[in-house]
């Protein structure tokens, strides 16, 4: 993400170093989090001068704004916040809000009709809006998406995909957050025919190209690079696939189908040349990316008997994370889990993160040699992980759990939070919050 000269100088008092680039319209990479997972969707927190501990067990907000239920992460870019929300009174409408980083204030809302039927958890929006220099691409639960202008919210285009691409809508709706490659934004919404995946002018809405038969999932597209090629890995109801971001050629695809139903929801994570996905039913799949070729080769599969008996993670919602020869994730009741990578064999396992429950969930961003992870009882962890075990270094209450995108265990704080501005901001049901993580 670019920031421009002009927003620059005027946020001079609240940065520590610059570099002023004369004679370029855009120069300097921003400390932002303008989409899904961050700048480039990996879960890294690149900024310095953090906290090394917590003050206390309880933090204490910078701000605090009101909006209302959803799943939907927050993204930050250019000195705003991005988030959607739902409401039923007096009808039903999805919302686009746009907030001051920095103090909170709503600086715009964008809402629009939207009547759910045949979703099922139906607290809200899923998808993280996708901010591109000056347009902010909103995804909705039943497939609306938007292209707003960042300043004002201003409507510049609108589709209507379940409409335009005859979505066969999946069980939880239209999840996966919306991914800008050049000049399309690319979303997995299950359209037919062969439109699971499909790519859109991101400044006028046209369709550019549609591919796969598959059923949708939820699991947000990534961009890699492979075999000297950009490659958009895309996670369907029925198969991992790689995908030329220009044409929607598919360069390969490894069946993936589902034993019971379509529930992939964690990112796809890359590493080393291999890839790795994880599921709740369906266990973890580790994928080679061939080098000379776009090819990829089944390297491994583990899954258990069920739920509750299961190999290797078999997640529901977090995005495990990788670091070295291990990767670390959550299974599937809470189990915070070490595995080796090279063959799934699991190395340690431990309860204190997170207590035990069916799809209790902690998501994780690494920063430096620590990882930051937020966990669904709303609180924020600074840790270390290594093959020996979780070495939790400090603990917070950022947000209390809500109860509408989960109505048990006195509710859950589900979405990922957005890590920018040496801060967090985590949503619930109820609240946008902003803790500062700026080291004094």
């Amino acid at each position: 993400m670019l920031r421009c000269p002009l927003l620059l100088l005027a946020r001079l008092p609240r940065m520590t170093a610059m570099v002023l680039v004369l004679g370029s319209a855009c120069s300097l990479s921003a400390d932002d989090w303008p989409q899904w997972r961050g700048p480039r969707r990996d879960g890294v927190w690149r900024e310095t001068g953090l906290v090394d501990r917590f003050e206390s067990r309880e933090a204490e907000p910078k701000w605090t704004a009101e909006i209302a239920a959803g799943y939907s992460a927050p993204t930050v870019a250019d000195g705003r916040v991005f988030i959607t929300d739902r409401v039923t009174k007096p009808r039903q409408r999805e919302r686009v809000h746009c907030f001051d980083a920095e103090l909170g204030r709503r600086l715009w809302t964008f809402e629009y009709d939207c009547t759910y039927t045949g979703v099922s958890y139906t607290a809200g929006p899923r998808a993280a809006v996708t901010v591109d220099d000056d347009r902010a691409y909103a995804l909705g639960t039943m497939g609306h998406l938007h292209c707003l202008d960042v300043g004002g919210g201003t409507v510049l285009w609108k589709r209507d995909l379940r409409k335009d691409f005859n979505i066969a809508l999946p069980i939880w709706g239209i999840a996966a957050a919306p991914l800008i490659v050049g000049d399309v934004v690319i979303v997995q919404i299950g359209g037919r025919p062969d439109a699971c995946i499909v790519a859109l002018d991101k400044k006028s809405g046209e369709e550019v190209w549609r591919a796969l038969r598959d059923r949708a999932g939820y699991s947000a597209p990534i961009l890699i690079r492979q075999a000297g090629h950009d490659v958009v890995v895309c996670w369907t109801g029925d198969s991992v696939a790689g995908l030329d971001p220009q044409t929607g050629r598919v360069y390969w695809r490894h069946p993936f189908p589902p034993r019971r139903m379509p529930i992939g929801v964690a990112t796809p994570i890359v590493h080393d040349n291999r890839l790795f996905v994880t599921s709740f039913y369906d266990g973890s799949l580790m994928l080679k990316l061939h080098e000379d070729r776009l090819a990829v080769t089944r390297l491994w599969h583990r899954v258990g008997p069920n739920e509750k008996e299961t190999d290797a993670l078999q997640s529901i919602i977090s995005t495990p994370i990788w670091l070295g020869d291990h990767i670390y994730g959550v299974d599937s009741y809470g189990q915070f889990r070490c595995l080796r990578a090279d063959d799934g064999e699991r190395v340690w396992e431990d309860q204190t993160a997170v207590p035990r429950a069916r799809w209790s969930t902690i998501h994780f961003v690494r920063q430096g040699d620590r990882v930051w992870m937020f966990t669904e009882r709303g609180e924020l962890i600074i840790a270390k992980l290594d093959p020996e075990g979780f070495h939790e270094i400090s603990r917070t209450k950022i947000i209390e759990p809500t109860r509408q995108q989960l109505n048990r265990r006195g509710g859950v704080c589900w979405a990922h939070p957005a890590f920018a501005e040496r801060c967090v901001f985590a949503r619930s049901d109820e609240k946008l919050v902003c803790v500062s993580l700026e080291a004094p």
